[in-house]
Order: C-alpha cells, then structure tokens, then sequence
C-alpha cells in the first residue's frame, strides 16, 4: 500500500516539528512571554494609578463641593441678617416719618381747627349783625316803627339765646 510508505517520511517531520515547535516554545517563553507580561503589568500598575488618582481628585472634589456649600449657607446667613437689618432700618424710619407726618398733621388740623373757629365767631358776629338789621327793617315795615340798631341786636340776640 502506498499510503503506509509514507510513514518513514511522516517520521522525519514529525521530529522536525517538535524541535521546532520546541525552539518557539523557548523563545516565547523567554523572550516574548516577559515582554507581554510586563506590558500587562505595567498597563496594569497605569490603571491603579488612574484609579488612585481618581479616588483622589474625587475625594478633593467632594471637599470643594463641602467648602462651596458651606461657603453658601453663609452668604445666604449673611443675606437674611442683612436684609433683617434693613427692614428694621426701613421699619425705623417709617416710623419716623408716620411720626413725623401724625404731628404735622395734627398741627395742620389743629390750625385749621383755630381758622374755623374764627371763621364760625365772625359768621356768627355777621349773622346777628344782620339778624339786627333784619329785624330792624322787619320791624319798620311791619308796624312802622323805627327801632334802635342797639335795641334790633339785643331783640335778636335774646331770639338766638331763647331758641338755642
């Protein structure tokens, strides 16, 4: 069979195969081997490195972020203290000037007050000045009797008392 007299060939490749196979095993394990290993190690060792560095920029960030809302709060603090401050400063002077405007008030009413009571006296002096007068010519005209003006006033006078 023909088949079977390739065997003695098959021998020779075979040996040939293991000592190749042989040689690059040692060169893969002694040269290429140690370089992917320390590539993967140093690839490695970078991303721990990454992973510290992110850790800590995080870690600063969160103590940023605490300091800036801190720092917040107390502007906000500071805010409402000074916006207290100025109401009551707004409240206080207010307050003075309804204080300010209440007297000049009540002396504006208070004069005004004093002018109609000098208005209401001379109305009244003219009304019994002319309550005299009218009663005068009342008078004259009724029963043709000339009165005294001092006699008219007094008549009126006493009709002002008498029906008050």
């Amino acid at each position: 069979m023909p088949q079977l007299e390739q065997i003695s060939t098959y021998a020779g490749q075979i040996f040939w195969l293991v000592v190749i196979f042989g040689i690059l095993l040692i060169v893969m394990l002694k040269v290429a081997l140690p370089r992917v290993q320390g590539i993967l190690q140093e690839r490695r060792e970078r991303i721990d490195d990454d992973f510290a560095r992110a850790a800590a920029l995080r870690d600063e960030a969160e103590g940023v972020l605490r300091a800036y809302e801190k720092a917040q709060a107390e502007a906000r603090a500071e805010a409402r203290q000074v916006m207290r401050e100025q109401q009551e400063k707004a409240a206080g002077e207010a307050a003075a000037r309804h204080a300010a405007l209440g007297e000049r008030l009540a002396k504006e009413a208070a004069a005004a007050e004093a002018r109609i009571a000098t208005a209401r006296r001379e109305a009244l002096a003219g009304i019994e000045a002319v309550a005299g007068e009218v009663a005068q010519a009342v008078t004259t005209r009724l029963i043709g009797v000339d009165v005294d003006v001092a006699e008219a006033n007094e008549a009126a006078a006493a009709a002002r008392q008498a029906g008050a």
